[in-house]
């Protein structure tokens, strides 16, 4: 009877961690958190981003492994054979990174690092040396005056002369934080007068637009509106139109999330205004570039605990006012928020080789 109170009280008082009292049991069984494949492939991350061995077996203890179990995993990884393949394409990138590096911290040193030029209409070999071919934005500030465009289009330009077009939008965006790289969950047909009163009766919302990649200029009658633009012969070539020139049409609000362009674009506001957000190329790796060509960070409102490399990204702020035009080159990153209801056209068709072979990172959440 009282061995019998002696096991009771044991086995309340039983630590997390498996032990051997030869008084009572032959063998008390482990209670330890299990070492799963999910456990491994942190482990791995924390070795490839430098965490030390020490730091990462105390994690693992915190979260409920046992200290061999932690011990054992974390001295055997360096032998793994995967591992260290992995380790050597890390070193790799790590190398490119620093270079990245260096070219942010000597870029940060020019007084004007946090601004982008404005000039009026240059000449096609001035604007192919210094900004297309050095990889360099620009606004084009009077790029734009022989466009009829800038007098005429309105919601209700839109409404009365294409009233009865049906169009492509994006619509309930707002139930999808990943509402970009789910486009095609996101895609509604209606007419163009529907959505034109949708735009200013609305008032400031991002849930719904009409983005470049819905096609609506070549697919539609809205290809009439380009007798109201003049495509930059000195730039453009206006005989490559498929594929190549966009519209863009939207209440206040709307929201195109941090990502770069796969090529060299001008963005051109025509009504209202836009606010551009803008960071280099060399800021990439501190990004979260997970998919595709869009960033993980919200930059309206950042996760520094999430993101912690964001904190040491400087951000270029510009504002597009109506008649602005903005080179913005192939690998820039940029968010794009409206300021009132807007109006845009984009262009990739350059006179200029715009072609270029990207390899795109396809990692899903649940492998972060």
């Amino acid at each position: 009877m009282q061995q019998k109170s002696i096991q009771s009280n044991n086995q309340t008082a039983q630590t997390r961690f498996a032990t051997f009292d030869p008084r009572y049991f032959s063998q008390i069984v482990a209670t330890s958190e299990p070492m799963t494949d999910e456990w491994r492939r942190w482990i791995a991350d924390s070795k490839f981003t430098g965490i030390e061995d020490s730091i990462i077996i105390q994690q693992l203890i915190m979260h409920g492994i046992s200290p061999s179990s932690a011990r054992l995993e974390v001295s055997s990884i360096n032998q793994n054979p995967y591992f260290q393949s992995g380790n050597k394409f890390v070193q790799l990138l790590q190398k490119s990174e620093s270079h990245a590096n260096i070219l942010a911290e000597l870029a940060l040193l020019a007084p004007n690092s946090q601004s982008i030029e404005r000039k009026p209409n240059i000449s096609r070999a001035d604007f192919l040396e210094n900004y297309y071919a050095k990889n360099i934005p620009l606004i084009l500030t009077d790029i734009t005056k022989n466009w009829q465009a800038l007098s005429l289009w309105t919601p209700e330009y839109l409404k009365e002369n294409y009233g009865q077009v049906e169009i492509e939008v994006q619509s309930d965006r707002n139930s999808d934080r990943l509402y970009e790289l789910n486009i095609d969950k996101h895609r509604q047909k209606m007419q163009m007068a529907d959505y034109a009163d949708n735009v200013v009766k609305g008032g400031a919302t991002n849930n719904y637009y009409m983005v470049a990649n819905n096609g609506n200029i070549e697919k539609t009658a809205l290809r009439g509106l380009l007798k109201d633009i003049e495509i930059f012969p000195e730039y453009l070539d206006p005989q490559n139109i498929n594929g190549t020139t966009f519209f863009w049409f939207g209440p206040a609000g709307t929201i195109t999330p941090l990502h770069h362009d796969p090529v060299n674009l001008i963005f051109v506001q025509v009504y209202g205004r836009k606010v551009w957000k803008i960071i280099p190329p060399y800021f990439t790796h501190r990004l979260y570039n997970y998919q595709g060509v869009f960033s993980a960070v919200d930059v309206e409102d950042p996760d520094y605990e999430k993101y912690p490399l964001f904190y040491q990204v400087p951000i270029i702020e510009v504002t597009l006012n109506p008649g602005d035009a903005i080179f913005m080159p192939v690998g820039w990153w940029h968010t794009v928020k409206s300021l009132d209801i807007s109006i845009s056209m984009s262009f990739t068709n350059f006179v200029f080789p715009n072609k270029y072979e990207w390899a795109y990172p396809a990692i899903k959440n649940n492998d972060l």
